[in-house]
């Protein structure tokens, strides 16, 4: 690498710089504006990720004139721990501080075999959806890639997780707060440390972003990294759909499901189906009709049906649809041949099921039409 090189990669690490949410080619990029090598990066990656250490001086395998030199450049550093809260099923809920006002929801679900954790991506949400209390927060900015892998880099530390204990958590779903594909590029950059083997090692199906339907933003992703892929569809018609979310005026559902077989598509190394998220609305969307339409809409994509029991939130109007009426809804997609489970609800008592996540989200902007339009215009 030339002098020239070195001097405008050391110009981007003026002052302390944070090492969590780098990926690794950014790290050892950061090493060379040290003076250091390549291999210096994968071994602080290492202590950072699959050890959760963020003291320099604590890293044994660099010299102490490197630590010394890191201590005084750089940190590793996560958003705050402002609450921990434990539910009678044993879900995990954390509220994280972004900053002085601002604060983000993070939950954990163990189960026998797996620990999955949920992450959120922005401060608040960029969306609209009428029965997510998310979105009903207004928005406040996107999370920087620090502050979404800090998530799992917190997650870990709380649950105990050391290399000699092993991982609590073998899943990452984005289905926090705020909407993955609106905030791409730090999203990306997120899941490309989740996924390398000096980071997290996760594979493409134990990470999963589920999207309202940014179409352009998942047809980008299609050429930059694999996940498993989640559809917010909670209707059978664009008209239905429009009223619970608006995002649907500009990506219909005809344009989300035809980039979703592009995705599926794209490689033979993807993954085989969707997964089609579908909220029960009491009298909304859960009459036998509805779920023949959805059977119809669904029966050429390759997909599983997750059906979401509506999880109150303050101030809403919705119910939750009975479970009769969950139960014969999913009856009637799986006699259409339509793969179907219902969600079980966990962390209720806390208000960590789906769609409950407030967080803390002040000086929120309403001009989510514009938000979206910069911030998904300026990233494809």
């Amino acid at each position: 690498m030339s002098t020239d090189n070195n001097s405008g990669i050391a110009a981007r690490w003026k002052g302390r710089t944070n090492l969590l949410g780098l990926e690794r080619s950014e790290l050892e990029a950061f090493f060379a504006s040290l003076g250091e090598k390549p291999f210096r990066a994968r071994q602080v990656m290492k202590w950072i990720y699959q050890a959760g250490e963020d003291d320099f001086h604590r890293m044994t395998d660099l010299s102490k004139a490197l630590r010394d030199k890191l201590n005084d450049v750089a940190e590793i550093r996560a958003p705050k721990i402002m609450t921990r809260q434990v539910s009678v099923d044993g879900t995990r809920k954390w509220l994280f501080g972004t900053d002085e006002q601002n604060g983000i929801e993070t939950v954990f679900i163990p189960e026998r075999k797996r620990g999955t954790l949920c992450i959120s991506s922005q401060v608040g949400c960029v969306l609209d959806c009428t029965f997510c209390s998310t979105a009903q927060q207004g928005i406040n900015r996107n999370l920087s890639a620090a502050e979404i892998v800090g998530q799992v880099w917190l997650a870990n530390r709380e649950l105990g997780c050391t290399p000699k204990t092993g991982r609590a958590i073998t899943n990452v779903v984005f289905m926090g707060m705020g909407e993955p594909l609106a905030n791409y590029r730090n999203v990306l950059a997120a899941l490309r440390i989740l996924r390398d083997d000096l980071a997290y090692g996760l594979s493409k199906r134990k990470v999963t972003i589920s999207t309202s339907g940014l179409v352009p933003m998942l047809d980008k992703m299609i050429d930059e990294e694999e996940f498993a892929l989640a559809i917010s569809l909670h209707a059978p018609n664009d008209a239905l759909r429009s009223q619970l979310m608006p995002i649907n005026d500009r990506y219909p559902i005809a344009e989300l499901l035809a980039a979703c077989r592009r995705y599926i598509e794209a490689g033979e190394m993807r993954q085989k189906h969707i997964y089609v998220e579908y909220v029960m609305l009491a009298g909304v969307n859960d009459k036998p009709e509805h779920a023949l339409e959805l059977a119809n809409l669904l029966r050429s994509l390759p997909c599983k049906v997750n059906l979401i029991p509506f999880n109150s939130f303050p101030g809403t109007t919705f119910k939750r649809s009975s479970k009769e009426d969950i139960d014969r809804f999913q009856e009637i997609l799986i006699s259409k041949g339509i793969i179907t489970i219902t969600r079980r609800t966990r962390g209720e008592d806390i208000d960590a099921a789906c769609g409950q996540l407030a967080g803390k989200v002040v000086n929120r902007s309403r001009k989510r039409a514009a938000i979206l339009e910069q911030r998904v215009g300026t990233q494809t």
